[in-house]
């Protein structure tokens, strides 16, 4: 591998804690992200539009499904999978968030509440990305507080089961081939988990339009009017919240991995143009008010990664709490916020020129901050943990 394919910003050595293996597949991924994703970005960000002739090109590069275990290649470390959509992120977290609701919360969803029967319909198409996932949890009238106030309702009819409601912000959804969906059953109150297929009768998806963060997702309105799905695309498993929390738990660290490559990228950004814009006869690195900013975002990139770095090796263990991924989350974006508007302020008015890429990190920054979990909602968790008091309303 080339040294432009080193990351200047693992100051610790994280990435030698994986195996060597799995490093090599890191660096793979690397280069094939340098080569043939970061080109096209800026283009795709500055549109709106998500660069659909890449989706082939990814199921080739074997990024899909590392998670779990498949006939013939073993599930990856959680490690490896943190760096993995970490490395996504460094170049754009649009297409890291693609992969994050495909792979993750789609095929999460399938994997850990489906009956074998059902994992073996749907996912060998996502694992080629024939066939693409999305993830309906938030509403329109519900984000933090969607477990008690989903409006979604299903109801049981003969050998179906009957959709209405509405769904929000929901990433890949104006082109997904399928959406898991989460709606409550008006018999027993409780939530279960559907596979709403395009083209169903009743179900319709718009995209959100204006949307100035994440721009290459395609987030999308969703509604539900009288949608009738059979009943095998009901996920066997899927019958409560606590069911969601299953896929949540295994795709909780991706976020806060995100936020950590959202960070090296803005950091990377910063870094090379501080070493070559010359003003007042030498580069600007080599003024020590800029030598400071790079050293509090290599900091607050450092500490990021290690938090993140054991959150992943917890995961492996099966040990992580709720507290500790809530506290990753909200340490690693908020910090991501701080690191993306001092490489803003590193870059100068150019900052604000796509060209640079740093305004595309600076602005999607904002959305990790906000998605899957708030910084407010993981605080009062974390301090649920630390003092044994909710403060939920």
């Amino acid at each position: 591998m080339t040294s432009d394919l080193l990351l200047p910003a693992d100051f610790f050595g994280y990435e030698s804690l994986l195996p060597e293996p799995e490093q090599k597949d890191l660096l793979a991924l690397r280069e094939f992200l340098v080569a043939e994703v970061k080109p096209r970005v800026n283009a795709a960000w500055a549109a709106a539009e998500f660069p659909m002739d890449l989706i082939p090109r990814f199921a080739e590069a074997d990024i899909v499904g590392r998670p779990y275990d498949w006939d013939g290649r073993p599930r990856a470390s959680r490690l490896f999978t943190g760096f993995q959509a970490m490395e996504l992120a460094r170049v754009d977290p649009s297409i890291s968030t693609f992969f994050g609701v495909h792979s993750g919360l789609a095929m999460g969803s399938v994997y850990v509440l489906g009956s074998e029967e059902q994992r073996q319909r749907w996912l060998p198409s996502m694992l080629r990305l024939d066939t693409i996932g999305a993830f309906g949890l938030t509403e329109p009238e519900g984000g933090s507080d969607v477990a008690r106030g989903m409006r979604t309702t299903a109801r049981r009819d003969g050998d179906g089961w009957v959709l209405n409601g509405a769904k929000r912000w929901i990433g890949n959804g104006t082109f997904a081939d399928v959406v898991v969906v989460f709606a409550r059953d008006v018999d027993d109150d409780q939530v279960k988990t559907f596979l709403v297929e395009k083209g169903t009768p009743g179900y319709t998806a718009t995209k959100i339009e204006d949307k100035f963060a994440l721009r290459t997702v395609q987030n999308a309105d969703l509604t539900f009017t009288d949608c009738r799905i059979p009943a095998q695309n009901k996920l066997e498993g899927g019958n409560s919240f606590k069911d969601v929390n299953k896929v949540l738990k295994v795709t909780r660290g991706g976020v806060a991995w995100g936020g950590v490559g959202c960070q090296l990228g803005a950091y990377e950004v910063a870094l090379a143009y501080a070493k070559e814009r010359v003003q007042f006869g030498k580069p600007i690195g080599g003024f020590q008010l800029i030598q400071e900013l790079l050293a509090q975002m290599l900091g607050n990139v450092t500490a990021s990664m290690g938090m993140t770095v054991r959150l992943s090796q917890l995961q492996e263990e099966d040990a992580l709490r709720d507290d500790q991924a809530s506290l990753t989350k909200s340490y690693v974006t908020t910090r991501g916020r701080e690191t993306v508007a001092w490489a803003r302020e590193i870059v100068g008015g150019n900052g604000i020129v796509l060209d640079h890429d740093v305004i595309r990190f600076f602005n999607d920054a904002e959305a990790l901050y906000s998605y899957e979990g708030t910084r407010q909602m993981n605080t009062l968790i974390v301090g649920r943990s630390i003092t044994g008091l909710s403060a939920f309303v």
